[in-house]
């Protein structure tokens, strides 16, 4: 018998129609601390969860344990058995070339971070006046943007080259940051997330005390906008640090090459030069510290904001 069953049943209360008659007030049953059958955890549903777990963690591990590895021990020892030789290929990656791996490192993070900085006030900006204006063509904008989400970058980045080609700025940090600006999905987000956060009376009220567009934008908007921009910038920065094909046509001097591209360059060498296979895996366990760390860094800002909408619904 299910708890509703139960507390029907236990209904005291009766109605009769004779005069005099005692109406029983209704007693309600007390609630016990036994699960339903829909509260249990499914065993398929956590079975799955725990393959898909093991299927994203399981070449991160094996990142680290090859990374504790020489170049003789990696290709004749078991797989997942680790050694201790992980000092020995920072040092050798630290020593290849004058240290040109954090100079990549140090690409990476300009690229990333001061093309997620510039998306995300150029989102932020679209996002809002598509939510908080009204002018004409407004929903073939937001058609457009939407195609754009759909549209994957690697069919751009040949277009992106002639024209920046022609300007004269391939083989420069430019030729990287620029195409970096414009996020089709980080627009959507702001435009969605402005749309939610922010209600026309506080805009409206602001415009009544005297604050022009930019001032309301800058300090009504933009603060309450600001869990979703996090998320935002988030985004583009994992996007541009994992992006390969547009650094890789754009850029020819390898001292301007971001992580991915150095590294694939470093593999490719490995063909003639086993050992320098090590060093590609310890770059590469090094290169998902930043992001690690970014991500602890900014899951406060998403703990507030899941809190901040529990409260409002």
């Amino acid at each position: 018998m299910t708890t509703d069953a139960a507390e029907t049943a236990l209904v005291a209360e009766t109605f009769d129609s004779r005069p005099g008659a005692v109406v029983k007030k209704s007693r309600k049953a007390p609630r016990t601390g036994h699960r339903s059958a829909g509260d249990r955890p499914s065993g398929a549903a956590t079975a799955i969860l725990l393959v898909g777990a093991l299927y994203c963690l399981l070449p991160v591990l094996w990142v680290v344990v090859a990374s504790t590895k020489s170049g003789s021990e990696l290709f004749s020892t078991f797989t997942f058995a680790p050694s201790s030789h992980f000092l020995d290929n920072v040092s050798d990656l630290n020593a290849y070339r004058g240290g040109l791996f954090w100079r990549w490192m140090a690409n990476t993070a300009l690229y990333a971070g001061i093309g997620g900085l510039l998306s995300v006030v150029v989102s932020a900006m679209a996002g809002y006046a598509l939510a908080k204006y009204r002018f004409r063509g407004k929903t073939a904008v937001f058609n457009m943007l939407l195609a754009g989400v759909l549209v994957p970058g690697v069919v751009l980045a040949i277009p992106q080259y002639l024209l920046l080609a022609q300007a004269g700025l391939t083989n420069t940090y430019w030729a990287v940051l620029l195409p970096s600006i414009i996020s089709p999905y980080g627009i959507y987000l702001a435009r969605i997330y402005a749309g939610a956060s922010i209600p026309d009376e506080i805009v409206e009220a602001a415009r009544t005390d005297g604050a022009g567009e930019l001032r309301t934008f800058a300090q009504v908007a933009m603060p309450m906008m600001a869990p979703g921009l996090v998320t935002v910038f988030l985004f583009q920065f994992v996007a541009i640090w994992n992006n390969f094909m547009l650094p890789y046509i754009m850029l020819g001097d390898d001292k301007l090459f971001p992580l991915t591209v150095g590294l694939s360059g470093l593999l490719n060498q490995g063909a003639s030069q086993p050992a320098l296979y090590t060093l590609v895996i310890t770059g590469a366990l090094l290169s998902i510290v930043p992001l690690v760390a970014l991500f602890l860094l900014l899951q406060r800002y998403w703990q507030v904001d899941l809190a901040a909408g529990a409260v409002k619904a």
